[in-house]
């Protein structure tokens, strides 16, 4: 359901300020944290990517985790819209290594440090290293034990991808997104760890957690994550496994690899009554003390949101590190930013989104704070004096109904917020209305092909404006809970609806639901997107048309116009139809889905992918360190660069194309 504002009410040109990098909204963790200018900031990525390639490689070893590290964190307290689980578990790896004796076989530094060459690495390396491991699955586990997760709310609709048509073959869908989904995600976090650290079970446990992450990566769009967590399965494996591998390789290959020798004394470790070494040193008590501090305050920090209570918004905590990986699913149905001029009273609008490309800030108090504040300085700019900005979210989490997430009766400007204390502007969770959800699958299920349902909750003395779009000329409310009052605006008619009523709305006109009664109220919009049904059913007399032609049943001759149905070229002078070129798009596009199904293309799609993002990177800092060295040339050779770093080739171009992979629906307001 599209509840919108439609643009010309707001400033959706501000768009372009952005755009053209003149004003931008960012949203640092640390108020005095701010961004290098561009050349500076690919300069320092440069420096984190010699920093990881040190790392990997053992040169320099200590320089390269602080040249890794430093940069990293910088980022990622530059920017919270990036935060997630998965970026600040790279950030702890890489504080751990910084800590941790890894250059000692097959480094680059053991080739001229003898005293490192193939040494004995102390067993604290490897428990620091597996309890972090250990406790991102566990804790992990935990979180799914929510109620949510356990009733297989949280991701819903994953069942349906292509991954797990096999499981359906035995399954239904739902059996699947329970069983397999949320069952299987439950058991395996809860145990992987375990299983991982036992011998007799380590195989096993290889075997699931190795198909588990790479199912993920298939599924979510998590970056390296899955890649990493398979790389950290070595690690509970005995130390001795990559020299045991190197020397079943032949002979006259093994003298350019690794040493497959027996590892030499370490003045790190302590080798116990042997007495080679001595007795433990204060760096070893250091040592273990570190880790079993930092181990604790590893299984602290996910149940620490007690303390930092102004980010918890309908979760249960700061989202950087609570490990709840997947168990909250989000659809955003509606976003508004209303803005007053203090001095004149002037109301507006602002698309939402603008000064930003991230989305994250409708979901979090503290960067929905930090957005206001941008806002009322970027204003005065446009002639907007003293701003007061007024936000509207709706948002559904794990199929609930869709409901407030903020008051839109407070000024976030002036209204007040602290990591330390509850977030007083930010409405409740609607738990008492979970066990609806239940009913508005069957209501859903119970609705043909082209009728969909929105299911609203709304608090008492609060209204909803909606806007119905000239396409939803069938759009019609019921209420499910409470009581409403549904104010037509242009026709100036009030209609009081109670449980069980319902009412047709105008389309192409504004509309007001104001909830009357002293509970909350429950109601739900059901649309036919008319203009879609309508193309539907031409698409499909197009394909119907093409069958009968071809088996011969079609008795009058195929119009000039829709001779491209049949592959044949069209007669000149004849324009081509709007609908017959959909309908030639859409079946490239399925015969391009039927050429690109095996699973040596989607690896190739994958690698080309890679490697116009590598090149990217790299042709974008190579021009950053030419404009810190020599200068920047003329905007328009610059402007030339920038654009032969972003080409991605025609495949690539022709995802981005109006006519090629864009078929997703608008983020903000879904139809």
């Amino acid at each position: 359901m599209a509840l919108d504002v439609p643009q010309e009410r707001g400033l959706g040109h501000l768009d372009q300020r952005y755009l053209d990098g003149l004003e931008v909204c960012r949203f640092p963790l640390l108020p005095f944290l701010h961004p290098l200018p561009l050349d500076w900031m690919y300069l320092l990525y440069t420096i984190m990517f010699l920093g990881a390639l040190g790392i990997m490689l053992g040169c320099f070893y200590r320089l390269s985790c602080v040249a890794f590290l430093c940069p990293y964190w910088y980022l990622l307290l530059l920017d919270k819209t990036s935060w997630n689980n998965h970026s600040y578990l790279y950030g702890l790896l890489g504080f751990q290594l910084a800590l941790l004796g890894a250059d000692r076989y097959g480094s680059v530094d053991g080739l001229f440090r003898p005293q490192k060459r193939n040494a004995h690495v102390p067993l604290w390396n490897y428990a620091l290293l597996r309890a972090q491991v250990f406790i991102v699955y566990f804790i992990a586990g935990l979180k799914k034990l929510d109620a949510d997760w356990v009733g297989g709310f949280s991701m819903g609709t994953l069942a349906r991808h292509w991954l797990f048509a096999p499981f359906r073959l035995v399954l239904s869908e739902e059996l699947t997104s329970r069983l397999v989904v949320h069952g299987g995600g439950l058991v395996l976090d809860l145990s992987a760890g375990f299983l991982l650290f036992f011998d007799a079970t380590r195989t096993l446990a290889l075997v699931f957690v190795t198909y588990f992450h790479c199912m993920n990566s298939q599924l979510f769009s998590i970056g390296m994550f899955s890649y990493t967590m398979l790389a950290t399965n070595g690690l509970f494996c005995r130390p001795e496994w990559p020299r045991g591998l190197l020397a079943r390789c032949p002979l006259w290959l093994q003298g350019w690899l690794p040493s497959t020798k027996p590892p030499q004394p370490s003045p790190d470790c302590h080798y116990g009554c042997q007495g080679a070494q001595g007795g433990i040193r204060p760096r070893q008590h250091l040592a273990a003390a570190f880790t079993i501090l930092y181990v604790l305050e590893q299984l602290f920090l996910p149940y620490s949101h007690f303390i930092t209570q102004g980010y918890n918004n309908w979760t249960n905590g700061l989202y950087g590190y609570s490990w709840d990986m997947m168990v909250h699913s989000r659809f955003h149905q509606h976003v508004k930013i209303t803005y007053r001029d203090g001095l004149t009273g002037e109301v507006g609008y602002l698309k939402p989104g603008v000064f930003t490309q991230s989305r994250r800030w409708r979901d979090h108090a503290d960067m929905l704070k930090q957005y206001s504040t941008c806002l009322s300085q970027l204003l005065p700019r446009y002639n907007v004096t003293q701003p007061q900005i007024y936000f509207d979210v709706w948002v559904s989490i794990n199929e609930r109904f869709q409901q407030r997430l903020v008051d839109p009766r407070v000024d976030l400007v002036r209204a007040p917020w602290s990591p330390w204390t509850p977030t007083p502007w930010l409405l409740p969770l609607l738990m008492d209305l979970s066990p609806w959800r239940q009913r508005l699958q069957e209501l859903e299920a119970q609705l043909d092909g082209h009728t969909d349902a929105v299911f609203i909750a709304d608090f008492p003395g609060l209204h909803l404006e909606n806007f119905v779009s000239e396409d939803l000329g069938n759009t019609s409310l019921r209420v499910l809970r409470g009581k409403v009052l549904v104010e037509l605006v242009e026709q100036q008619q009030n209609h009081s609806l109670e449980e069980g009523e319902g009412m047709q709305l105008p389309a192409g006109q504004y509309h007001k639901v104001h909830t009357v009664s002293p509970e909350p109220s429950c109601y739900m919009y059901l649309y036919v997107n008319t203009t879609a049904l309508e193309l539907e059913q031409n698409l499909t007399r197009l394909q119907e048309l093409r069958e009968r032609v071809r088996n011969g049943t079609e008795e009058s001759p195929l119009p000039p116009e829709l001779r491209p149905i049949l592959g044949e070229p069209l007669p000149a002078g004849v324009p081509l139809d709007p609908v017959v070129s959909l309908f030639l798009r859409r079946e490239q596009r399925e015969q391009r889905r039927e050429r690109e199904s095996s699973l040596a293309q989607r690896f190739q799609r994958f690698l080309r992918k890679k490697f116009f993002i590598f090149r990217r990177s790299a042709l974008m800092t190579l021009i950053a360190l030419r404009n810190l060295a020599l200068g920047r040339p003329s905007p328009e050779r610059l402007a030339q660069e920038v654009t032969f770093a972003n080409w991605r080739g025609e495949e690539e171009a022709w995802l981005e194309s109006p006519g090629g992979a864009q078929r997703g629906l608008s983020s903000e307001h879904p139809k």
